[in-house]
């Protein structure tokens, strides 16, 4: 029986990862620091007859994530996928924030990565088999305003993991990394995050089921590539930041408005501590969810278009140079 290890799996997307893993069979190992959360998520997998188990720690301790790989490999005889999901934000305006939150976010969302990652080698590497998956962000790709701890953490992955890929090639190792990019997804996330402003966060539209993001992380299982985009609005996120970035500098400034809502008091939320609530997989926002035609698609798919839209735009160029060139005649 293949076995999965999911980091920050007591709600939202780790859960709903969770879930479509136990589902299909999967052993499936959960891991988050509040242990009634946790808890109540191991008595939903196995529900849904899935065989789960749960391991309570914070996932910014490099000794306790090093504890959970030996573990898993000692009960189950191996680690087959590790999903590193766990993250934690705080929003607000720079000089609103202290470096205490820079640091903290940076532990939770880009360390934490890290130390999974290193931990899922160490399992891994023996064997010559496994895969990593990298819960990122469409905010890695293209950030905004009242985010900057964490997009400054996701960017930070993407260099840590290229970096380690690179490594693996060099090595003809078989153990494969994706990096998963997000949209906004209605999870129980906005309600616990660090609120430095005086306004209530809202996620802005397009907002995704985390069951979406789920499948994608099934599909980089299945089909392992180097990236997955989730959603249209991450793929268009990092082809602006590519075109046009100046331009998306300043859409991205109009973001600092439609992303704060009705007054609120602020709010430390779960930055430090675990934040109490249900092992629910959806958030408050269902009736703005939207299933799309495309759910994802993976960087090999993103190659394909490029050509082609590489080869529409030079055949635009060389229309409008020959309408040029006939105009002077």
């Amino acid at each position: 029986m293949p076995v999965i290890v999911v980091t920050g799996a007591s709600a939202g997307i780790g859960l709903a990862i969770a879930e479509r893993f136990a589902e299909a069979g999967w052993q499936v190992v959960v891991v988050a620091r509040q242990a009634k959360r946790l808890s109540q998520a191991v008595e939903r997998l196995k529900r849904s007859d899935g065989r789960a188990t749960g391991i309570a720690g914070d996932v910014s301790n490099p000794e306790f994530v090093e504890q959970v790989g030996r573990d898993v490999t000692k009960a189950f005889g191996g680690i087959d996928v590790w999903v590193n999901n766990a993250m934690s934000t705080v929003i607000g305006r720079d000089e609103d924030l202290t470096d205490a939150d820079y640091r903290r976010v940076a532990e939770t969302t880009y360390l934490s990565q890290v130390y999974g990652t290193r931990a899922a080698l160490r399992a891994m590497r023996p064997k010559d088999h496994g895969a990593i998956i990298q819960i990122s962000s469409g905010l890695a790709l293209r950030p905004a305003p009242l985010q900057a701890a964490y997009c400054g953490a996701k960017a930070a992955v993407d260099g840590f993991t290229e970096a380690i890929r690179a490594e693996l090639i060099a090595a003809s190792s078989n153990v494969t990394l994706t990096t998963v990019y997000l949209p906004a997804v209605n999870t129980p996330q906005p309600l616990w995050s660090r609120n430095r402003t005086d306004r209530a966060q809202i996620i802005p539209d397009p907002l995704f089921d985390p069951r979406l993001c789920a499948d994608a992380v099934w599909s980089a299982v299945q089909n392992p590539s180097r990236k997955i985009y989730v959603g249209r609005s991450t793929w268009l996120m990092a082809l602006a930041q590519r075109l046009a970035p100046a331009l998306a500098d300043h859409k991205a400034a109009d973001m600092v408005a439609a992303q704060q809502g009705g007054p609120q008091l602020p709010r430390l939320g779960n930055l430090d501590q675990p934040e109490e609530g249900p092992a629910a997989i959806d958030g408050p926002d269902a009736v703005r969810v939207i299933m799309p035609w495309i759910g994802f698609i993976s960087s090999r798919q993103t190659a394909a278009l490029k050509i082609a839209a590489l080869g529409v735009f030079t055949g635009l160029a060389l229309t409008t140079g020959f309408a040029i060139g006939s105009s002077k005649r």
